[in-house]
């Protein structure tokens, strides 16, 4: 185990090893976010309605399997590794094996969309199992908030890394599977060519390259995972009495769901996550049949991603300075006039100079609201000053949120190309699909985030707050202390 500094200061060898743990989630979601959509319709080939409900029921079910997680995590007992550990280490293995069958194109055809369906509902759940108690592990590396929001920012650098890695491996090794050279160049110039396919030999080679990258990706869960177990050490409550019990799941859920602060900054992260859950999943498909960027859309995407990992450490300095609820309104609403600015100008240079301003705000959007939700959880421990055993409720319903939302969004917009006459398999598309597509990136995308911002006007926790907020727990704690130290006293006399 890496060593600390003191009872409350984390050394950066734990801060590094915390943040590589996470790197396997994002590098996955960042495969699954920008390509697995694509590959559903053109490499699975299965119909764009039954890509929407795996898309859709998936998503909804990893959202359903969070707060049932997080009821077993708040029943499970501290071992030698830790209370959250087990869940980390134990599911690895497994999600691996499910990662690597959800890029696996079966022989049989009639009964695709039941193992798409089956495997991707299993790994939303083995990924759960890993999340949730991924995420509430930063409650319990330090008490201090500042070392916390440091935890949390190398976490975000290093995930924004893994998302940039998940797109490189699955990009560049998958990207010859969605260019021109596939399609007869005889019918290239013959408007929509609904009828064009690739040959069989190509159709075999692109199945292959998908897993290739899944079999890149699940290694990196394993090599990722023993690191963080060598590195971190999970620590107990300091907070609470030792003799606390740890608070009833469903009382916590009322509780939880009653506290505003918790309400608004979901609410407002759900929109927000919504719109770049948009980009995402349909940017691939944008590039290549709605702008004709087919050739360049793995490089689109690893400058967007490089500018969201290099300005990770500037959206952190901008939030110690100016406060988190300002950076996040700085950061968000960056990247709304260039999506738009894409849709209206899709040439290869504009493209670029939007990947790199959207990557300012997917930064933000990825580290601001980890970086909050602990705020949250502290105004939420003073006001509940004898709970314990709450923050798994807090992440768990903040993943199921996030991850319906997610779900539904994912959904309706395969639906939309469905009804726009999306052509399974085709070399390009009809024009409903390109106006479609430019809707899904532009017009939606910045509907959500102007309704998320307008929700977070209204977050309560300012600047001011969240000190007043960690003087009184340093106070309590140093009370517990001294209660527990009287304890000790009266039982040895």
């Amino acid at each position: 185990t890496c060593g600390f500094e003191g009872s409350r200061k984390l050394s950066v060898c734990s801060k590094l090893c915390f943040a590589i743990g996470g790197a396997p989630n994002q590098v996955a979601g960042s495969a699954t976010a920008f390509f697995l959509q694509i590959y559903l319709l053109d490499i699975a080939q299965i119909h764009p309605f039954q890509a929407s409900m795996v898309l859709f029921v998936g998503k909804a079910w990893g959202a359903i399997t969070d707060p049932i997680v997080g009821f077993f995590i708040t029943k499970s007992k501290w071992t030698k590794i830790g209370r959250l550990m087990p869940w980390m280490v134990g599911c690895t293995p497994f999600m691996v094996v499910s990662y690597f069958y959800l890029w696996f194109v079966p022989p049989f055809t009639n009964e695709r969309f039941i193992w798409y369906l089956g495997f991707y509902c299993l790994y939303q759940t083995l990924i759960t199992c890993f999340h949730v108690p991924y995420s509430a592990l930063t409650m319990f590396l330090s008490t201090d908030q500042r070392e916390r929001d440091s935890a949390t920012a190398y976490r975000m650098t290093v995930e924004v890394l893994g998302t940039l890695v998940g797109a490189a491996i699955q990009g560049q090794i998958v990207a010859s599977a969605h260019t021109l050279k596939h399609c007869p160049h005889r019918n290239l110039t013959t408007g929509h060519l609904g009828n064009s396919f690739p040959s069989p030999l190509c159709f075999s080679s692109q199945k292959e390259v998908y897993m290739i990258a899944a079999g890149v990706i699940g290694g990196l869960f394993l090599v990722c995972t023993v690191v963080m177990f060598l590195g971190v050490k999970e620590r107990d409550d300091p907070y609470a009495p030792k003799t606390d019990k740890a608070i009833p799941f469903h009382k916590g859920f009322i509780l939880v769901m009653k506290h505003g602060s918790y309400l608004t900054l979901t609410a407002a992260f759900l929109f927000i996550s919504v719109a770049i859950q948009l980009i995402q999943s349909n940017f691939v498909l944008f590039c290549t049949y709605a702008v004709e960027l087919r050739d360049h859309f793995q490089n689109i995407v690893l400058t967007i991603l490089m500018s969201a990992a290099v300005s990770i450490p500037f959206w952190q300095w901008f939030l110690e300075k100016f406060g988190k609820k300002t950076a996040a309104f700085c950061g968000i609403t960056w990247i709304m006039p260039f999506t738009v600015m894409l849709v209206f100008i899709p040439n290869l240079i504009v493209a670029y100079v939007v990947a790199v301003s959207s990557g300012f705000s997917v930064a933000a959007s990825l580290l601001l609201p980890w970086s909050m939700l602990p705020d949250v959880v502290d105004d939420f421990r003073l006001a509940n000053r004898n709970s314990k055993g709450h923050e798994a409720i807090f992440y768990s319903l903040y993943a199921f949120f996030t991850k319906f939302a997610a779900g539904i969004s994912l959904g309706v917009s395969t639906l939309c190309l469905q009804f726009a006459g999306y052509d399974t398999g085709a070399c390009r598309q009809p024009t409903p699909v390109v106006y479609t597509l430019k809707l899904l990136i532009g017009a939606a995308p910045v509907a959500c985030i102007t309704t998320g911002l307008m929700i977070l006007v209204v977050y309560p926790i300012s600047e001011d707050v969240r000190l007043r907020n960690k003087l009184a727990l340093e106070d309590n704690h140093e009370n517990i202390k001294q209660h527990n130290f009287l304890t000790l006293i009266i039982n040895v006399s």
